[in-house]
């Protein structure tokens, strides 16, 4: 954790953003003399305000305070130095070791919030009037299922690595050497396909991706977990393999509009064909899914 190595760092919030700001809210960045992770919104912006964050790390503690960034080199003032339009408020955070009372806080509680406010950051709301205020629950965040671990699946999640996704790999073949490789994963596991219900929660944070070898194993997958709930169910496949398994499932009984939930042929349609083309795809329609809830 940067805070272990380092005795002070600084921590950026995005509360707010209007219009085309590349900083969207939630968006963090925690600066120390000697290093930097997160992003709150890259370019010349973000360079100017690790400089300053880093100057402030120089003085004394301080208070928590806001900077607006317009986008818009016309503007009068709080100019960003990027012209992509639209504009964020940033809160900067002064953050030192009692800021581990408030983390050892955060494992206390079954659904956590943060507070992001002019007195500070807590997990409840200040009763004092407040000047401004960003809140956010870290409560439940989204996880990715992926069955089958091969290069399509070791693809996927690399991209999705960078997003804000928990990823798990299924697959039930042993000693898979794509399995193996991929250390961008929080969980692997080899299960049965005959059971795979038993891996995967329920619920409006699970987002299911289904690339395992073949027909037979997609079939044997996508009937064990029909008829659960998830934020997302997907199959890659062809048109021409799709149509024949939802005629199959047609016959077995199951109904359309159950069939229809079904994201398959599976991402949106870029004309992708390697693997690191499927996974962008997917990627793009678990965003659109995620951020139109």
């Amino acid at each position: 954790m940067l805070l272990e190595r380092e005795n002070r760092l600084i921590l950026l919030v995005v509360i707010a953003n209007e219009g085309s700001s590349p900083g969207r809210k939630g968006f963090k960045m925690a600066v120390s003399r000697n290093e930097m992770l997160g992003t709150i919104g890259g370019g010349i912006m973000e360079h100017k305000l690790v400089e300053y964050a880093q100057h402030l790390l120089t003085q004394a503690p301080f208070t928590p305070f806001i900077k607006q960034q317009i986008h818009d080199k016309s503007a009068p003032k709080d100019q960003s130095g990027m012209i992509c339009s639209g504009q964020q408020t940033i809160a900067f955070f002064n953050i030192d070791a009692d800021f581990k009372i408030v983390l050892n806080s955060m494992k206390t509680i079954a659904n956590p919030s943060v507070f992001y406010t002019n007195l500070g950051i807590d997990t409840q709301l200040p009763e004092k009037e407040l000047i401004w205020s960003y809140s956010e629950s870290l409560a439940m965040p989204n996880q990715v299922y992926i069955i089958g671990g091969g290069h399509v699946g070791l693809a996927l999640s690399e991209v999705l690595s960078r997003l804000d996704f928990e990823i798990h790999i299924l697959d039930h073949r042993e000693n898979l050497n794509t399995m193996e490789a991929n250390a961008f994963a929080h969980q692997s596991q080899t299960v049965a396909f005959e059971e795979i219900e038993l891996y995967i929660p329920e619920g409006d944070n699970i987002y299911v991706v289904i690339m395992s070898f073949g027909y037979r194993t997609d079939a044997i997958i996508i009937r064990r977990l029909l008829n659960r709930k998830f934020k997302y169910l997907g199959m890659m496949g062809s048109t021409e393999k799709m149509a024949v398994l939802y005629q199959n499932l047609r016959t077995d009984g199951y109904d359309q509009n159950l069939i229809d939930t079904i994201h398959a042929p599976i991402g949106i349609d870029i004309k992708s064909e390697t693997a690191q083309e499927i996974a962008i795809s997917v990627a793009a329609q678990l965003i659109c899914i995620k951020n139109n809830r």
